[in-house]
């Protein structure tokens, strides 16, 4: 029997469940392979705890092919919920794997809609679940194979037709099942689901013999578990580069905080600084019976040369830098670094704000406009061609004389990237006006040859 079939097979009218047999005569030349179980879920086992590690602090195995993301409050260094769906299905793409990602209010939800819906990336809103999933089979409610065929039988072939049908005859002739499978989707009752745990990382934990439910009590306990993690990380000469510290309440809810660091560190003061300063955004519900903490990414800390002979210390900014990544956003936060290209525009890139520095460096002849713009801006101009800077130049609507200028300073296209920069040539001029402002200005072209630019006049950066 297929147990699978390729979506290049899927049009020759092959299907899962399908005899083998009857598969070959419709595609004689049909590639079989074996099915592995076991190494299919260990298969999804691994992806479980990369997507744990990359996108949110509580993943859990919805098999035999699906993983459940809570990514609540964990989207934002993607750009957001599209954003982070996007970056999953790209790299899946990227290692050959097909995928769909919903993002739904209820567990429920999101299961029906990425297994029986038609988009590959759906963002549902609250306010239109019901829409987005009463017109769904009932197969994916994950009910028993015999209730569902007892349902079809009966005429129901939808979960909206199933949602308005009487509920106390529903559980008469049913049982309690498919009220409880509609209500998971709906959102009226909680699913309790077991995160995966990784293999190898550094984790810590305790127990509480009555529920806590006071900020202030997870604060202090917080403080304990960095403790205990610290040490372990110690015992290991690691330092934590990100931290996940989840909250189990008594509903079989999980709430959790993830926080990153911009180096591997074991400092205590740091790391329970980070995760304290985000406790409010946690809901404890009715109260938390355990509270989990765990480094799912670690590495060597680095080594500070030390010395007494009356040297200026290098100031550590790695703790302001996670506690403004922490507030603001790890995305908001870079520093610019060389990358190797002559195009000014593409001369520079956003790094990581503690990564290892360049070698690269910006040419020292020529200066570099303190402001440069992402797309150079069209003016207009008088100048002498081939050579000379301009006499004035009009920028959003105002005109400038020109009183110093400086240059030209002539920069060539990439011709390795494309046939369109074969040719093309940009002259710069440095240029000051009445009022002392210096601008960086560009023409499109030698002044020659039509075939290196249009001669259009373009402004790229402000100095100062």
């Amino acid at each position: 029997m297929l147990t699978a079939v390729s979506s290049a097979a899927q049009p020759l009218g092959l299907y899962t469940g399908m005899a083998v047999t009857q598969a070959q005569a419709l595609a004689p030349d049909l590639m079989l392979l074996d099915a592995d179980p076991a190494a299919d879920a260990e298969a999804l086992e691994k992806l479980a705890v990369w997507s744990q590690r990359r996108y949110s602090p509580i993943v859990a195995l919805d098999p035999p092919d699906g993983l459940m993301l809570d990514i609540s409050g964990a989207a934002h260094p993607y750009g957001g919920t599209a954003g982070l769906l996007a970056d999953i299905l790209q790299r899946l793409a990227d290692v050959e794997t097909a995928a769909r990602a919903i993002c739904a209010p209820t567990y429920g939800a999101a299961h029906a809609l990425a297994r029986f819906g038609g988009e590959a990336l759906r963002i549902v809103d609250p306010s239109g679940l019901a829409a987005a999933i009463s017109a769904l089979p009932l197969g994916s409610l994950r009910l028993a194979a015999d209730t569902t065929e007892k349902l079809r039988v009966l005429g129901i072939e939808t979960i909206g037709e199933l949602e308005a049908m009487p509920r106390a005859s529903l559980a008469l002739r049913f049982g309690s099942e498919p009220g409880r499978r509609l209500d998971q989707a709906y959102g009226r009752l909680a699913e309790p689901f077991e995160p995966v745990e990784a293999p190898s990382r550094i984790e810590v934990e305790r127990r509480f013999a009555e529920p806590i439910a006071a900020p202030e009590t997870m604060a202090r306990y917080t403080h304990k578990l960095v403790d205990d993690l610290c040490r372990d990380l110690e015992e290991v000469g690691l330092g934590a580069r990100r931290l996940d510290l989840r909250f189990h309440r008594i509903d079989n809810a999980v709430e959790a905080i993830r926080a990153g660091l911009a180096r591997a560190s074991r400092d205590r003061k740091q790391i329970g600084r980070l995760l304290c300063d985000r406790i409010e955004t946690v809901d404890p519900g009715f109260g938390i019976e355990r509270m989990v903490l765990c480094a799912p990414v670690i590495e060597p800390l680095g080594l500070r040369a030390m010395s007494s002979l009356g040297e200026r210390p290098v100031p550590e900014v790695s703790a302001l830098v996670d506690i403004l990544a922490s507030r603001l956003g790890e995305e908001r936060l870079y520093r610019i670094a060389a990358r190797e290209s002559h195009i000014p525009e593409r001369s520079a890139a956003r790094i990581a704000p503690m990564a290892d520095p360049t070698l690269l460096r910006w040419p020292e002849r020529w200066p570099r406009p303190a402001r440069l713009f992402p797309r150079p801006e069209l003016i207009e101009t008088m100048a002498l061609l081939p050579d000379h800077p301009p006499v004035h130049f009009v920028w959003r609507g105002m005109r400038r004389r020109v009183v110093r200028a400086d240059g030209p300073e002539r920069i060539y296209g990439e011709w390795h990237l494309s046939e369109a920069e074969w040719l093309s040539v940009r002259d710069y001029f440095l240029v000051e006006d009445e009022t002392g402002a210096r601008y960086w200005l560009f023409r499109q072209g030698d002044g020659v040859d039509a075939a290196t630019g249009r001669q259009d006049w373009f402004l790229h950066g402000l100095f100062g």
